[in-house]
């Protein structure tokens, strides 16, 4: 009878692990399934496709490709400058204008706005961006300019100055939009003082999941978490890794033409660092936004394409 169950027993594990390996193979064989037309497309007609693969193919294989000269041009105005989970400004203008050819492109973004709910001072920012944008992925340097030291200041100032960042982004596609930021400062103003009173760089680097769902009628929803993995300015370069923003926003769209459109747009951001900083729950402060832990926006803007 013992053995009898022994043998029962291997043969049911036989089968289960038969099924694992089948299960195993099947999962492990899609992406070799998909990759021939996604990168050959030109070797297999879409008349030698089934449907169904012709519609997986198309689905991981639809980019953006760039035709020839391509412009872009936005303008907002909004109740509050937020970035990447931190209070970055009260009520501000944003603008910005790209132009590009052939997947390279150059991009300068502007704000001007109050600090805080007090305006009193005001605080303007200019940042310039070079990149290049094919099959999905973006890479870009970009150069953020604050007004509070020369333009071509690079030194690294523990509190203040310019900033320099590469930036690598991936998207799977536009009809899965899911997107994956990683950027670090590599230059300029990212640093903090030790225990001898030296200024260390800090290399400080942000990871950003992101998806954008769209609805009908011109609405999308989108979301995203946002991680520093080490210490950096993210966090006041007091302490390592921490899940610096969880982030919605709900935006409605409209078009006056081809070229030309209209958006409004709600945004709720969730600084769970800040929470575990003080321990406490989330924070409210209207008349110190700068110590918040939630804070909200509003935007209303235009756009030409």
């Amino acid at each position: 009878m013992i053995a009898l169950r022994i043998v029962q027993k291997m043969g049911r594990f036989c089968k289960l692990t038969q099924r694992v390996i089948a299960l195993t193979f099947c999962v492990g064989a899609l992406p070799f399934f998909f990759c021939p037309r996604v990168h050959a497309q030109e070797e297999v007609s879409s008349s030698q496709l089934e449907p169904e693969k012709k519609d997986a193919a198309y689905y991981f294989a639809e980019y953006k490709e760039p035709v020839g000269f391509t412009y872009d041009v936005f303008a907002k105005i909004q109740t509050t400058y937020l970035w990447r989970g931190l209070y970055a400004g009260g009520a501000n203008i944003q603008a910005e204008a790209t132009v590009g050819y052939g997947g390279a492109y150059a991009n300068m973004w502007w704000n001007v706005g109050v600090t805080d709910w007090s305006f009193k001072q005001f605080e303007p920012e200019l940042d310039i961006s070079l990149g290049f944008a094919r099959w999905g992925l973006n890479i870009y340097l970009l150069y953020i300019h604050n007004f509070n030291c020369g333009f071509f200041d690079f030194r690294n100032y523990p509190d203040r100055g310019n900033r320099l960042e590469l930036n690598v982004r991936w998207t799977v596609s536009s009809k899965l939009p899911l997107s994956i930021l990683w950027a670090t400062r590599v230059a300029a103003s990212d640093g903090y003082i030790n225990a001898a009173g030296d200024t260390v760089r800090a290399w400080s680097s942000y990871l950003q999941v992101s998806y954008t769902h769209h609805f009908p009628y011109d609405i999308s929803l989108y979301g995203a978490l946002g991680i520093t993995p080490w210490r950096s300015c993210y966090t006041g370069y007091q302490r390592d890794f921490a899940v610096q923003n969880l982030e919605v926003r709900l935006r409605k769209d409209w078009s006056a033409s081809e070229h030309c459109g209209l958006m409004v747009e709600g945004q709720l951001v969730i600084n769970p660092s800040a929470i575990a900083a003080d321990r406490s729950s989330v924070r409210w402060k209207p008349l110190d936004p700068g110590n918040q832990s939630i804070n909200a926006n509003i935007a209303f803007g235009v756009y030409l394409k």
